[in-house]
């Protein structure tokens, strides 16, 4: 795949766990995907632990977004700067009542691709 190609998939899979977007992040991932960014205490590194994160940010949280600021590609990394938002308005998360606050996370994110499909993924 070209370097726009996979800055594309690192973009669509960042958009699909902002938004809780599982069937897409299981199209993405392959089988031995692995995070090596714990996103919830306990979570598994592999797909399965990646989608139970996901949706527990999804369960607590609500206008999720993500702005991509910068992206950068050489083989088959991805390196992309972006600003995750989210209002915690749904649930509790970890702990915590929701609150209605926005957070704003700034994230650097590598992503290995393996084919059309992201096998890693770190902060």
């Amino acid at each position: 795949m070209s370097a726009e190609q996979n800055m594309a998939l690192a973009r669509r899979f960042m958009e699909a766990k902002v938004t809780g977007d599982l069937r897409a992040m299981d199209e993405i991932m392959t089988p031995d995907y692995i995070n090596h960014t714990e996103l919830v205490p306990g979570q598994q590194p592999g797909p399965e632990g990646e989608k139970r994160a996901i949706a527990q940010f999804s369960a607590a949280f609500s206008k999720s977004s993500v702005h991509f600021e910068d992206q950068v590609a050489a083989e088959d990394k991805v390196v992309s700067r972006c600003i995750l938002q989210r209002t915690h308005d749904r649930g509790e998360f970890m702990g915590v009542a929701p609150t209605g606050r926005e957070m704003t996370l700034l994230v650097i994110v590598i992503h290995r691709i393996s084919g059309a499909r992201s096998p890693k993924s770190g902060a």
